[in-house]
């Protein structure tokens, strides 16, 4: 997984209700689907990117397969975002040293 695939994964409206469905709670594609406005095969296709992006993993319950958030992939996102936070904050630190020079 890379963070760009999970930031595109994510930038997607339908994908991030998907998995802000899956933060709350493991789902089914039929669990996910209900109260969503696209179908079922199309929360698949969504699931997929999701998988493929690191974000979602998914396990047998039975012969339905249920989908939860993958941790690993939210550690590697989370540790890119620190990376960006950190950068900002050595921007500023840049800044307000140069505002001190005379």
């Amino acid at each position: 997984m890379s963070h760009q695939q999970a930031l595109h994964a994510l930038s997607d409206p339908t994908r991030r209700e998907i998995f802000e469905k899956l933060r709350r709670s493991s789902a089914s594609v039929s669990e996910l689907a209900e109260g969503m406005p696209v179908t079922r095969p199309a929360v698949s296709q969504h699931l997929k990117v999701l998988k493929s992006a690191g974000l979602v993993r998914e396990s047998r319950r039975g012969v339905h397969r249920v989908y939860q958030v993958d941790l690993k992939g939210l550690v590697a996102l989370r540790r890119y975002i620190d990376t960006l936070w950190t950068d900002v904050l050595e921007g500023f630190q840049q800044e307000a040293d140069r505002s001190k020079e005379p």
